[in-house]
């Protein structure tokens, strides 16, 4: 059997259910990919799909082999199943999208052009978007200022799952929940270079959408979970320290209540006492956000030393991006 060459793009594309259009999205992809040059590979991952996708995929990759299938055996969800295909990609440029048609291959040689301008990730922006206006585009619109505003990266369209990434790049990022909507924030935190162009967006013609608003719950709950991320990843002391001080407050707070109360001779002994256990209770709960920030502070530290960073090394009059 022939060996086939390190690849140069990986294209992963998560799937549920799609059995209508993964044969055509395969079929574009195939055709941009071989006209572009060097050695490719698509991977395909079915998230749990309890129709014949899998099938037809597996038929695909009899004739194909520059395919591969990862199969869930139930649905995980789409940034699970976008870093199932990131780990199994071997292409120094991986380029991810749905598998719904609604992204066009055709705007993958533009985005690898802007990425060797010197950028880690490039993002697309469907800024003529073929969506329902009130069902998703108005909530979509709401959502990327919000997350504009909390994570600094200022993309206009942070839901298009059309993005190229560096590999090295990519593949330190762990998704989970909805997280792959915010990939070009996590990156951020290491330095990524971060840049988007407008691509086309159309219609879906096959099967039915997967957006719903349960989605958009767990959209808001990882936002709120990357924003801490964001702001106290480098420096969990600061998190842990504005906790031990509003505790440290209260307890100081309960301490003086109980002074006055036994100074004045106004109190009940009962719930004196347990006004004092309570008053003790948050501050030792001070102290001890204090030390868990410390032993966090040390554990960052610790690993801190520029390995796995993103970092350029220059040799000569060459740049290496490691």
């Amino acid at each position: 059997m022939k060996e086939m060459k390190q690849p140069e793009y990986s294209v992963v594309v998560p799937v549920m259910n799609e059995e209508e259009n993964v044969e055509i999205l395969f079929n574009r992809i195939n055709d941009v990919l071989s006209q572009m040059g060097p050695a490719y590979e698509i991977i395909f991952v079915d998230d749990g799909s309890s129709d014949r996708t899998f099938e037809i995929l597996k038929a695909i990759h009899a004739r194909h082999p520059q395919l591969k299938v990862v199969k869930f055996r139930c649905n995980f969800g789409q940034s699970a199943a976008m870093a199932a295909g990131f780990a199994q990609a071997k292409g120094r440029i991986i380029i991810s999208m749905d598998g719904d048609l609604q992204n066009d291959p055709a705007d993958i040689p533009a985005m690898v052009k802007k990425m060797n301008e010197g950028y880690d990730i490039v993002a697309g922006w469907r800024r003529n978007r073929q969506d329902k206006m009130l069902v998703r585009k108005v909530p979509s619109q709401i959502a990327n200022r919000i997350i504009r505003y909390f994570t600094g990266v200022q993309l206009h369209d942070t839901g298009c799952s059309l993005k190229a990434y560096r590999s090295e790049v990519i593949k330190k990022i762990r998704l989970y929940g909805e997280l792959h909507r915010f990939i070009p924030a996590l990156a951020r935190v290491e330095g990524a270079r971060i840049s988007e162009i407008v691509v086309a967006h159309h219609a879906r013609q096959f099967g039915r959408s997967k957006y719903n608003l349960t989605r958009t719950f767990k959209v808001i709950m990882d936002l709120t979970t990357l924003n801490l991320f964001i702001k106290y990843l480098h420096k969990p002391l600061h998190f842990f320290g504005g906790l031990a001080f509003w505790f440290n407050l209260v307890g100081l707070i309960s301490l003086f209540t109980c002074g006055y109360f036994l100074f004045t001779n106004k109190y009940d002994l009962a719930g004196l006492n347990v006004l004092i256990s309570v008053s003790f209770l948050w501050l030792a709960s001070g102290w001890q956000s204090i030390f868990y920030g410390l032993i966090a502070n040390m554990v960052v530290k610790s690993g801190d030393n520029g390995e796995g960073k993103l970092v350029e090394v220059y040799s000569s009059d060459k740049k290496v991006p490691l």
